[in-house]
């Protein structure tokens, strides 16, 4: 089953899961317990055979990663929330206790798992429309940020230096020094919310899930002793992907703009047309990035593919920090159920990823009642 392509991503106090049919997330409850989360996934590929052509299929999965992701995160934010409120509201009740059996999580308690079938009274995880407003806010401001922005900055430095060439929005070194731009933005971005406490500890996340895939991808037991073994860095990450997005959108405009000529008489406005030009041109560039990335976790050893890999690993230094033991266990947790999810899937799909969730006392129970899996 190491074969199988697994992703995931990192969450608040938390990681996602991913298989081709089943998608899992697990969370540390404010409280301490292991609260985790399955159901089936049915990507548009299935429905629709184009999508899983070369080059098609990468579009496909930036789309559908923006999507899980956010709906997922937005599950954790919630699991937090409502676990800080029930804390605080067993102080204010003065009972001075940790009553397991408190809230809409409330355990039935068999061997430390709360027995929970549906997950009716779970945080929902983001299908109401309010996932697409934020996924729309979310695409809108990263672009304005990392494709408008450097754009019109490179455009704003040609005008202060009266260079023509930097002026002009088409020329090689206008795309080269825009370039420049973007990836110091980029990594000034992640490097700068790197500081933030919160966002330390879902890297560290980030670094759990890097490593318990990489157990699972060499075949190794899937334990948090083997895991902790890992390295951080993985080739298939979104860190990679989003590096030689940028590096192989420099090569593109370097080539392309010049050959593009302008619509208008008035700068501003031709700059916003080279700009959409750009958008439109993201959608193929991340088609063929995608199939880099997916060489690359291919043939790690190619040499070609090693360097232009080489600053996506690179910035994960920073995207990835080493996770504790009780952040591997979280991960381990996401990772054991959507393999199993996936596997009860292949044998029978009417009863494979019944949406659902279960609550554990802590990762021993969660392991007791998965024995064998």
């Amino acid at each position: 089953m190491a074969e199988l392509p697994v992703g995931g991503q990192a969450v608040i106090e938390g990681v996602m899961m991913r298989s081709p049919n089943c998608l899992a997330v697990a969370v540390r409850t404010p409280k301490g317990r292991l609260l985790v989360r399955q159901r089936r996934w049915v990507s548009l590929a299935t429905r629709h055979k184009f999508l899983r052509w070369p080059f098609f299929r990468g579009i496909l999965v930036l789309g559908e990663s923006l999507h899980n992701g956010i709906s997922t995160l937005n599950f954790s934010a919630l699991v937090q929330e409502q676990g800080l409120r029930e804390i605080e509201e067993e102080k204010k009740a003065g009972s001075g206790q940790n009553v397991a059996g408190s809230g809409p999580h409330s355990p039935d308690h068999a061997g430390g798992a709360a027995r929970m079938g549906s997950g009716q009274n779970a945080p929902a995880d983001g299908s109401a429309p309010s996932l697409w407003i934020t996924l729309a806010v979310a695409i809108v401001m990263a672009l304005a940020l990392f494709a408008a922005l450097p754009h019109f900055l490179t455009w704003g430095l040609g005008l202060l230096l009266g260079s023509d060439d930097l002026a002009s929005g088409t020329s090689f070194l206008f795309q080269v020094v825009d370039g420049i731009i973007k990836l110091a933005i980029f990594l000034g971005y992640v490097w700068g919310i790197s500081f933030i406490p919160d966002i330390r500890r879902v890297f560290m996340y980030h670094g759990a899930e890097h490593k318990c895939i990489y157990a699972f991808e060499k075949g190794l037991a899937l334990t948090v002793e083997n895991a902790a073994l890992q390295t951080t860095l993985h080739p298939r990450c979104g860190t990679s992907f989003l590096l030689v997005v940028l590096l192989i959108a420099i090569l593109v405009f370097t080539v392309v703009f010049p050959f593009i000529p302008p619509i208008s008489e008035i700068g501003l406005l031709n700059q916003a047309f080279f700009v959409l030009v750009k958008l439109l041109l993201l959608f193929p560039i991340a088609g063929v990035s995608y199939e880099v990335i997916r060489l690359a976790g291919r043939k790690p050893d190619h040499r070609l593919l090693r360097l232009l890999i080489w600053p996506g690993l690179a910035t994960q230094r920073i995207t990835t920090r080493n996770p504790d033991s009780a952040q591997i266990e979280v991960a381990m947790a996401s990772l054991v159920t959507v393999l199993a999810a996936e596997k009860t899937f292949a044998e029978d799909p009417s009863k494979g990823a019944v949406e659902g969730q279960l609550e554990y006392e802590d990762f021993a129970a969660f392991r007791e009642e998965r024995a064998g899996t």
